[in-house]
């Protein structure tokens, strides 16, 4: 997902270039179209903690996280002062307008994230200078921002018109002026990653009414066999405990290669015209800029901060302390010959092996931070899920399969359901055998 934010979010910051230079009063705008409030919010912290490393777009002042839990948290935080505008009476009895001081309500807060969403592109509007939109399912109708230039799906699309929905934030037409050599209006065009659609939609061949839907068999618990039900410890995850000086013993770390073959550094996009690719007017974007403003230095820094946010939980000392170790250790790591990158020969060049190192990044931070827990991890904690420290299959819900069950003689749940032939003998085996009890 970071290599293709690299890559759309660098063709949005040449945009945003060209708008700026040519005097434009509002930026482009990216959208993201997420599937769940747990995605958007995975991809507010990306641009928020700066991992895209597009710095324009990480500009927090001018990000929009917008989904129905961000509103809902809107109308339920507490009430805060905000400067407007109030009229204030001068000496010689005039009115004018000064900015003022006051608290806005729950509602008027709410209603003022709206009011952004609602003037996103639109000078001396609250939304003027957003460029970075982030949403779940908010802009699918009704939205007339026309600034939109770039849009990346993060979301499984169901139907043709959610397709064209989302598409159509950004067809929405910027200028009207005619072509005076073709009489018509000059083509306007949105870059999207991630949004599989066609513009004819399938059309089945086959005549008459549907099939019947196929019956559906309930897997569930089976009070009647409750001593069979089995219990287990509910850990969400194992705690290391660090110990204070980190080490790390090269020779026992294992090399971590990177195929540049593999590593998307070019996009090549095509314009659609009447339902079908233009290749004649395919663009590319390139990302070898990145790399010459990703020095060396910077890369250590932030790989090391990526690391220390991934196993600071588990440090007990100093975080300063444990910054400086780990800005060594990441330094050592991408400056040592553990990082192999293929092809060699053409990935010798500084250049190209910092931006395949770049585009890799959250590859070196698992590599590393691997490495480190294993050497230097004092003990293992579980930790236990809060509200459900011990789960068991009685706590199991109910749920529907159309796939071939077969009913369980040793299992607290009632039916056994067969996803291949393996697990359908594996059943039968473990149902009959004598060493068996649950």
């Amino acid at each position: 997902m970071l290599n293709a934010y690299y890559l759309l979010g660098y063709d949005w910051r040449e945009t945003w270039r060209a708008w700026k230079a040519a005097g434009l009063p509002t930026p482009p705008v990216m959208i993201t179209v997420c599937n769940r409030t747990e995605t958007a919010a995975r991809v507010k912290h990306a641009f928020d903690s700066r991992s895209i490393h597009i710095d324009e777009l990480c500009d927090p002042e001018r990000i929009l996280h917008i989904d129905s839990k961000v509103l809902e948290e809107a109308e339920a935080k507490e009430e805060s002062a905000v400067t407007v505008e109030a009229s204030n009476e001068t000496e010689e009895g005039e009115e004018e307008e000064a900015p003022v001081e006051r608290r806005l309500t729950k509602a008027e807060q709410a209603e003022l994230l709206r009011k952004i969403v609602d003037t996103v592109g639109k000078v001396g509007q609250p939304g003027e200078k957003i460029q970075n939109v982030i949403s779940v399912g908010m802009l699918s109708e009704g939205w007339d921002a026309k600034t939109v230039t770039h849009i990346m799906g993060l979301r499984a699309f169901t139907s043709q018109l959610l397709c064209e929905q989302v598409v159509g934030r950004g067809l929405r037409r910027t200028f009207y002026e005619i072509n005076p050599q073709t009489g018509l209006l000059e083509p306007e065009y949105v870059n999207i990653f991630g949004v599989p659609f066609t513009f004819l939609p399938h059309e089945s061949s086959g005549d008459g009414p549907p099939p019947p839907p196929t019956p559906k068999t309930a897997v569930e618990p089976d009070p009647a066999k409750a001593e069979f039900e089995i219990r287990w410890p509910n850990v969400v995850r194992i705690e290391r405990v660090l110990q204070p000086v980190l080490t790390l013993d090269w020779s026992k770390v294992q090399p971590l290669e990177l195929n540049a073959a593999q590593t998307p550094q070019v996009a090549e996009l095509a314009p659609i015209l009447e339902g079908k690719p233009d290749v004649t007017q395919i663009s590319r974007i390139e990302l070898e800029q990145l790399a010459r403003e990703f020095r060396t230095q910077r890369i250590i820094f932030e790989t090391a901060r990526n690391v220390f946010d991934q196993i600071k939980q588990s440090w007990k000392g100093s975080r300063e302390i444990l910054l400086a170790q780990l800005v060594r250790i990441v330094e050592q790591f991408i400056r040592s010959d553990r990082i192999l990158i293929s092809p060699p020969l053409f990935y010798q060049d500084e250049l190209r092996r910092r931006l395949i190192i770049t585009l890799n990044m959250s590859r070196i931070v698992q590599h590393v931070c691997e490495a480190v827990r294993q050497e230097n991890t004092e003990r293992l904690t579980p930790i236990f899920d809060r509200d459900h420290p011990i789960r068991s299959t009685g706590q199991m819900r109910t749920w529907y399969t159309s796939k071939p069950c077969q009913r369980t003689r040793k299992s607290h749940i009632n039916v056994c359901v067969y996803d291949s032939t393996w697990e359908a003998s594996d059943a039968f085996v473990l149902d009959n055998s004598s060493a068996v009890s649950a």
